[in-house]
């Protein structure tokens, strides 16, 4: 039965193999001096595995291997290029360009009166700006566990994507909607200057928006994975930024555990229960997140925030109005007063959060081993889970 359940996923999203593979090979090449040349080795491996088409799992296990060494491939080139020159590509400058562009949007945000506090939020809630953040307001939202909403990731581009998608006419010209959509979508990727969590957020709405149009499955563990081939192909270095790491640890757990927790109450009870469905929808996205990142989180910061759970439930409505009305400010400079408050409400809120006794758990200082050995643990769970549901009574959720 365990081998079922881990087929049933590998057979759902065939290129997570693939994906963890090419992981493992940047891995290795980051931290072993290898003392062979890696690109003949992976020649070799891509002519094998194309005369092994009468052979399908041999074939299988050679594809494998060839990723596990283009990983290893493009991480030793990396590292070999990274400082040969440092002479600006058109890409760096169509980021400086939008850069200043962003300056120019947080000047006027300044000089429509949103300031203090308030500005610091929305310039990075908005504009991915976080220099105007103080220390007591970083301590106050990572103390409430909410930090991720000052940090742009895909709840952000999430809103973003939802509001032109509201209006703009998607049901009677899908594809051209979409293509507006995404062209917005990217050209916001680059003024806020392209962090690694946005990129990743950006690729998958882009996979979203282009089998949306084909009506097929759009978010999915594939889909997640080959964004993450697509992003290390293009900068394996980005394997060991945070904000990767962070990013799609929350999605990967959302995109499986989500349909466990819907699955504690029937269809039928959550369609004639509307509010229940929205509320247990948002503490099924909030937990399985926080399964995602907690080891992440403890190993890097060493703090857990114990009411993530109370947070989510202001901050994620919270972003909606704050993304929504920087827009409106920009244009009409006169309302930034409904901006100021709503900002200003929700650090009051947080604030009080964090006076709750117990609201973080500090101290943790877990080492890579056992940070590897949680999600282990984490995932052996969710086989387990897979396979008691049955017993369980509960339908399957692939």
């Amino acid at each position: 039965m365990y081998f079922d359940m881990r087929n049933r996923l590998l057979e759902s999203a065939p290129l997570l193999r693939l994906a963890v593979c090419l992981i493992i090979g940047i891995i290795i090449a980051n931290y072993v001096l290898l003392p062979i040349p890696v690109l003949p080795v992976l020649a070799v491996l891509v002519v094998i595995s194309l005369l092994l088409f009468k052979y399908e799992n041999l074939q299988s296990i050679a594809i494998l291997v060839c990723f596990l060494f283009v990983g290893m491939f493009l991480m030793q080139r990396h590292l070999t290029t990274s400082h040969e020159s440092n002479s600006l590509s058109r890409l760096d400058n169509s980021k400086a360009y939008f850069l200043n562009q962003r300056s120019m949007l947080l000047d006027r945000l300044s000089d429509s009166g949103v300031d203090g506090d308030a500005y610091a939020v929305v310039a990075a809630m908005a504009l991915g700006d976080k220099s105007s953040l103080t220390h007591e307001l970083r301590d106050t939202y990572s103390l409430s566990g909410a930090s991720h909403v000052l940090a742009l990731s895909g709840l952000h581009l999430g809103i973003i994507y939802g509001l032109l998608w509201l209006l703009l006419p998607h049901r009677r010209w899908p594809a051209v909607s979409q293509t507006i959509i995404l062209v917005t979508m990217w050209l916001y990727v680059l003024l806020v200057g392209m962090p690694v969590s946005v990129v990743r957020s950006a690729v998958m709405l882009t996979v979203y928006g282009l089998l949306s149009i084909g009506h097929r499955n759009k978010m999915s563990v594939n889909a997640l994975a080959f964004t993450a081939i697509i992003m290390l192909m293009w900068n394996p270095e980005w394997l060991f930024d945070i904000g990767f790491q962070l990013s799609f640890m929350a999605v990967l757990a959302i995109l499986l555990f989500v349909p466990v927790f819907e699955e504690v109450f029937s269809a039928k009870f959550l369609q004639e229960h509307r509010w229940i469905r929205r509320i247990w929808g948002l503490v099924a996205v909030s937990v399985s997140a926080q399964i995602g990142v907690a080891p992440l989180i403890a190993y890097y910061f060493g703090r857990l925030s114990t009411y993530f759970l109370l947070t989510n439930f202001v901050v994620l409505p919270a972003a909606y109005l704050v993304l929504g009305f920087s827009l409106i400010v920009l244009l009409f400079p006169s309302l930034a007063y409904i901006l100021l408050y709503i900002v200003d409400t929700l650090n009051a809120i947080l604030l009080r959060i964090t006076a709750m006794p117990g609201s973080s758990i500090d101290g943790f200082h877990p080492n890579v081993l056992q940070v590897v050995l949680t999600y282990v643990i984490i995932f052996c769970t969710y086989l387990l889970i897979e396979r008691i549901k049955p017993v369980l009574g509960w339908r399957s959720s692939r």
